[in-house]
């Protein structure tokens, strides 16, 4: 094997492993990528996504999130949930999100703007 083919097939072995890494997650429309505990990857039935600020009242104890059909891509009945002050992790584009996992009957991540927090 010459040096060059060694190098070629290092590539090739980094780029796979680079690509399954950031497929564990995918990005927001603005840009920033879910954290992977988040999301499982538009590829491998992603769950995360923006869902409309008029949809997040902030309660004593914490965030009611009610969401309609359509407002998350997941969302096929209208679902509420209740997350704690505390439980919420930081925007990375100032809009809310939401990651549903397993399906989505379960909230999984909730990201709030900081400002909001």
């Amino acid at each position: 094997m010459t040096a060059s083919s060694f190098t070629m097939i290092a590539a090739t072995i980094l780029i796979g492993a680079t690509s399954s890494i950031s497929s564990d997650a995918h990005d927001a429309e603005s840009g920033w990528t879910y954290p992977p505990a988040c999301c499982r990857g538009r590829g491998q039935g992603g769950d995360c996504d923006a869902i409309p600020r008029e949809r997040v009242r902030k309660m004593r104890g914490g965030f009611s999130i009610i969401l309609h059909p359509g407002d998350h891509f997941l969302a096929k009945r209208p679902h509420t949930f209740f997350v704690p002050y505390g439980d919420e992790l930081p925007s990375g584009d100032g809009e809310f999100h939401v990651c549903l996992h397993p399906n989505e009957d379960y909230l999984n991540c909730f990201f709030a703007p900081p400002q909001s927090i």
